[in-house]
């Protein structure tokens, strides 16, 4: 499998956005930041994504990030698919919080099973071949309309642009810089939607391996 080792958010004021992922999110390695005052207005494209275990996992969650400045924009609430909710942060990252499951059934704790970075793209299809070109291996694919490749670490997705936007609870339109990049072992280049990848040191195979068994 290939490993996102990270992903970088770019703000103006990256010492303060630290502090909260840090105290909201409890994000280390995984989530990075640094400056950046390239314009940007509108919805940027994409979406974090945390997975957790259960809906009291997702509740701690959410309550740190809105009392360290974040808004709601979906509140965390009961689904078809589980429990969870969507707000944005207060540098305009929208983080997507979500249990598949609906009860609580293990005691209490701030674990992030897994870190989902959601792209909201033009043309799945046309975006997928892109990345299967690279050599990323498809987990998942549903035709037009989602795609997830079998990455570490960070897990990729993709829809479109405008389900994103509606799954965010947000406006699609947008313009001016996405502030993110990837960092991975796939190394430097701009996908069709502007996403912009950088080279990051490969995962030993052995340790990576170790990962995807976890």
């Amino acid at each position: 499998m290939y490993s996102i080792d990270h992903i970088t958010l770019e703000m103006p004021d990256p010492a303060a956005a630290d502090t909260f992922y840090t105290a909201a999110f409890g994000l280390d390695s995984q989530v990075r930041v640094r400056a950046s005052q390239a314009p940007t207005t509108g919805f940027r494209g994409y979406a974090m994504s945390l997975v957790v275990a259960q809906p009291s996992i997702v509740d701690s969650l959410f309550g740190t990030a809105l009392a360290g400045g974040a808004t709601p924009l979906k509140p965390a609430t009961k689904s078809f698919w589980g429990y969870g909710g969507v707000l944005r942060d207060p540098y305009g990252t929208i983080w997507k919080i979500a249990s598949s499951s609906k009860k609580n059934t293990g005691p209490h704790s701030r674990q992030i099973d897994q870190i989902v970075l959601l792209l909201g793209v033009t043309d799945v299809a046309v975006t997928k071949r892109f990345y299967v070109e690279r050599g990323l291996p498809v987990a998942k694919s549903y035709g037009r309309k989602y795609v997830e490749f079998a990455t570490t670490n960070v897990k990729l997705a993709l829809y479109s642009r405008r389900f994103a936007a509606k799954d965010a609870g947000v406006s699609p339109e947008g313009t001016g810089s996405h502030r993110i990049a990837i960092g991975s072992e796939t190394g430097t280049f701009t996908d069709p939607d502007g996403f912009e990848w950088e080279a990051a040191p490969a995962v030993p195979r052995q340790l990576d391996d170790l990962v995807a068994q976890a």
